[in-house]
This record gives C-alpha cells, sequence and structure tokens, in this order.
C-alpha cells in the first residue's frame, strides 16, 4: 500500500504479452503462456503489487467469438497461473470497436486502448494510484493507454513488441519507461524501481 492509502498495480495487455499472440484468438487450445510469465507475475505478486490484465478484445465486435469465450479464456490463463503460484487481481476487457459489428458494439468508447477507461476504471474499483502503477504491453497503443491513464508504460519485445519499437518515432520512445525483452524481465526491472525507491526514501 502507497503513502497515499492506494495500491500499486502493474496493468498487463493480454496478447503478445502474457500469452502467445494469436490473430483474433477463438480457440481455448491455442493458448499458451509465454516463457517465465508464471513466474514474472508471482514476483510482482510477492512484491505487492495488485497485477490487472487491460485487454482490447474488438472480436466481439466483429462477430469472432462472444464476451462470454473471452471471459473462458481468462478463467482457463488464470487456472494456469495459479497452478504455478501466481494469480491476476482482475481482468477488464473492451468488446468494442469504432466501426467493426453491430451495436452494442460497434461504438467509440472510452475503454479501447488507447484511451484509459479500463485503467481508470480499474484504479477506481480496486483503490489503485496511477502514478506508482506501471502499463506493460507489446503495443504502441497499450503504452499510449499507461501514458493517458498516468502510469509509466514498458513496452516488451514479445508479441509485436519488436514490430512497435521499430515504427516509434524518438519522442514516443524517450517516453518509455522501459524496454524489456519480455514480462519476466519488466517484472524484474519494476521490483527494482520499488528497491531503489525505498533506499532512497
Amino acid at each position: 500500500m502507497s503513502e497515499k492509502g492506494r495500491s500499486r498495480a502493474v496493468f498487463l495487455d493480454r496478447d503478445g504479452t502474457i500469452i502467445r499472440e494469436v490473430s483474433y484468438l477463438n480457440r481455448l487450445s491455442d493458448i499458451r503462456l509465454l516463457p517465465n510469465v508464471s513466474k514474472a507475475i508471482s514476483m510482482l505478486n510477492l512484491a505487492g503489487f495488485k497485477v490487472v490484465v487491460v485487454s482490447n478484445q474488438s472480436g466481439v465486435a466483429r462477430g469472432l467469438f462472444d464476451t462470454s469465450f473471452v471471459k473462458k479464456c481468462h478463467d482457463v490463463i488464470e487456472k494456469r497461473l495459479k497452478r504455478a503460484g501466481a494469480s491476476v487481481d482482475a481482468w477488464y476487457f473492451c468488446p468494442h470497436h469504432p466501426t467493426e459489428g453491430s451495436p452494442p458494439f460497434r461504438k467509440k468508447c472510452s475503454c479501447r486502448k488507447p484511451e484509459a477507461g479500463l485503467l481508470k476504471r480499474a484504479c477506481s474499483e480496486l483503490g489503485i494510484e496511477p502514478s506508482l502503477s506501471f502499463m506493460v504491453g507489446d503495443s504502441l497503443r497499450d503504452l499510449e493507454a499507461g501514458w493517458n491513464g498516468g502510469t509509466r508504460s514498458i513496452l516488451v519485445l514479445t508479441g509485436y513488441g519488436e514490430k512497435t519499437l521499430k515504427e516509434m518515432d524518438f519522442l514516443q520512445r524517450k517516453q518509455v519507461s522501459f524496454v524489456a525483452k519480455n514480462l519476466f524481465d519488466a517484472s524484474k526491472w519494476i521490483i527494482d524501481q520499488g528497491l531503489n525507491s525505498l533506499q532512497e526514501s
């Protein structure tokens, strides 16, 4: 818990950060945790961070799967993490797309990253202080969602991460707090920042 009485959190993108990137994942059998993800999340749990997954799932709007399937995916991932001693505090996802599909899912919303609606909702519901928190993902929209939500943003080079890094301009790269090989690398860096802050205080 922070000095302000609010929790620190690490917000995680799902596809390409926690699990293998599959374009519009629509089969439970395609879910694959990326290497050392369970260990990375367990480290964050032990360090006192809330772990919150925030994900765009426009496949719902596009009619490729429904919201119940997204929740089933999260149940599968959560069970695999728990077997390895790791846990996610909350899962949030955006089912919308501004131009694809039909209402109510075809709409411009505040929850589709790079908007920060999911992060803001989590901060409100879970008592999270964004200025003490981090957003980790493999796309520019993940990084921007973190910046828009008041967190520090970390790029992982899994998923679309290497492509994202190549396409970012100089100012965007300057805003990134850390470029990590993967979630495990990102988690170690985040925890080190907290330890360094304690030593300086």
